[in-house]
């Protein structure tokens, strides 16, 4: 397996933030010489090549370190189609070369004191402390474990800084009691039901504080987006705000986009002082299909899995990201998103599987329309024997019409609409709002019963009045299954 990338997507290089000594800099610019036209590097400082199958991730327009968004496809990046999805390309040549494991690791964000600096004198530095002699002689051996042995000698301490220590095994929560309701029903083995309500575009709150009594019977929790679409509407910390005072529990949804790293670790701090404990980890999308004036797309500081990371370490650790101490930490239940259908099915478990290392314990997956492709995916989990180590809500959106289900099949990057599903949409003619509820009540009665799957995320894309009915007739609200089991 050749280590050159083909037609490795040139970005502009990074340039540092500060003057670095002749000789680093003479370093640096050897180093962009040689490995920008090898793996398209962008001179990050924080390199990662070793882990990523000698492809730069920094490729990716999101600037994603661990792994690919929910809309990653073999064809094409969705941010730029001009390109493939670096991420896939990873995974594609690292299962190739028999590395996919070394994909689990946790890896850190950017060091921005580091971008546009050189990574050699790094790894010279740390030959020295391990010893050059025991370098050389590690590295030359015959013996394939004392060789692997040396090399992670040298380039651990590189790509893992001591502020960060990632990892690639599973970090359970450090405490025993439920912290949330949703956590505690989940826990109890109940079939679970939360639902999304429609964040207001301004200040009023009529509709909203509507939505949420009207839902509030008959599900767990109720999630509110965070600029979803790349769209300014009301926080999701102030919807979840009002939620907790009409007696509903929220689940505050934070996306990493429009956050660095020190509001993101502030606003959990406030939002667990406020009562929201349970909080969904996203990546958001990107920019690229959200309104124009288009929106950064330099770099995203923490995605979802080093939120993850980030989040957990707080809650169990009581530590920021920079080592303070926290007095009294955030009491968290920590969520991921998950997209069983982008690209192959297991590409995204051991993208998955790194979540839950990390610290996920719930997962709100992506739309469901294929129940087949959903149980190969949570086959796959099961393989890699974490099924039984996270909760997995299936998203559930009734379609409303057939213009609808052809712009989420088509549009929407990481969601597959069987034809068979547009087919009866298409037929359905006026009667298509119905046709979408026999749909979404089929696809329940599906994946209800599969193994690992401990409820239903409904989200209905602002139709909320079709939230009770759904419940209702699929029988999975918890006065119905009271019901059904006497």
């Amino acid at each position: 397996m050749p280590i050159f990338t083909p037609g490795a997507r040139w970005q502009a290089p990074y340039s540092p933030f500060k003057k670095e000594p002749l000789s680093r800099r003479m370093l640096a610019e050897l180093e962009k010489l040689i490995k920008g036209p090898l793996f398209g590097c962008r001179m990050c400082g924080n390199c990662l090549l070793q882990e990523t199958a000698f492809i730069c991730p920094m490729g990716c327009p999101k600037g994603l370190r661990n792994g690919p968004c929910g809309g990653s496809t073999p064809e094409k990046c969705y941010v730029d189609e001009s390109r493939p999805c670096i991420w896939y390309e990873i995974y594609d040549r690292s299962f190739k070369m028999g590395r996919e494991e070394m994909l689990l690791e946790v890896l850190p964000p950017l060091d921005w004191d580091k971008v546009g600096t050189d990574t050699w004198g790094d790894v010279w530095d740390q030959a020295r402390r391990v010893g050059l002699k025991k370098v050389f002689t590690g590295l030359v051996t015959t013996n394939v474990h004392k060789r692997a042995h040396t090399w992670e000698q040298v380039f651990q301490p590189v790509r893992q800084p001591k502020w960060w220590s990632g990892d690639a095994r599973y970090h359970p929560p450090a405490y025993t009691e439920p912290i949330t309701e949703l956590e505690r029903r989940l826990k109890a083995g109940e079939f679970v039901v939360t639902t999304e309500v429609h964040s207001p575009n301004g200040t009023a709150t009529g509709r909203l504080t509507r939505a949420i009594e009207m839902v509030k019977p008959h599900v767990a929790a109720i999630n509110f987006t965070d600029g979803s679409v790349a769209t300014a509407h009301m926080s999701s910390i102030a919807c979840s705000v009002i939620a907790k005072e009409h007696g509903a529990e929220p689940v505050f949804q934070l996306s990493a986009r429009d956050r660095s790293r020190t509001n993101i670790q502030a606003e959990v701090v406030g939002a667990s002082a406020l009562g929201i404990h349970n909080v969904l980890c996203l990546t958001g999308d990107s920019p690229r299909i959200g309104p124009a004036p288009m929106g950064n797309m330099d770099y995203i500081d923490l995605e979802s899995v080093q939120m993850i990371w980030v989040l957990r370490k707080m809650r169990d650790e009581g530590v920021y990201l920079d080592g303070r101490k926290i007095p009294n930490p955030p009491q968290l239940f920590i969520g991921a998103a998950a997209s069983p259908y982008a690209s192959r099915p297991e590409f995204q478990a051991i993208r998955d599987h790194k979540k839950i290392n990390a610290g996920a314990q719930f997962f709100q997956t992506n739309l469901v329309y294929d129940p087949g492709g959903l149980d190969v995916w949570l086959e796959y989990l099961d393989k890699r024997g974490v099924l039984d180590k996270v909760y997995i809500l299936v998203g559930i959106t009734p379609l409303r019409s057939a213009k609808m289900a052809k712009h989420i099949h088509y549009d929407v990057p990481g969601i597959v609409l069987p034809k068979i599903i547009i087919d009866r949409m298409e037929a359905a003619g006026d009667g298509a709002e119905e046709e979408g509820v026999q749909i979404a009540l089929e696809t329940i009665e599906a994946v209800r019963g599969m193994k690992g799957v401990n409820g239903i995320h409904l989200m209905a894309m602002g139709w909320e009045e079709i939230v009770p009915r759904l419940i209702s007739e699929a029988g999975i609200g918890r006065a119905e299954m009271v019901a059904a089991a006497r």
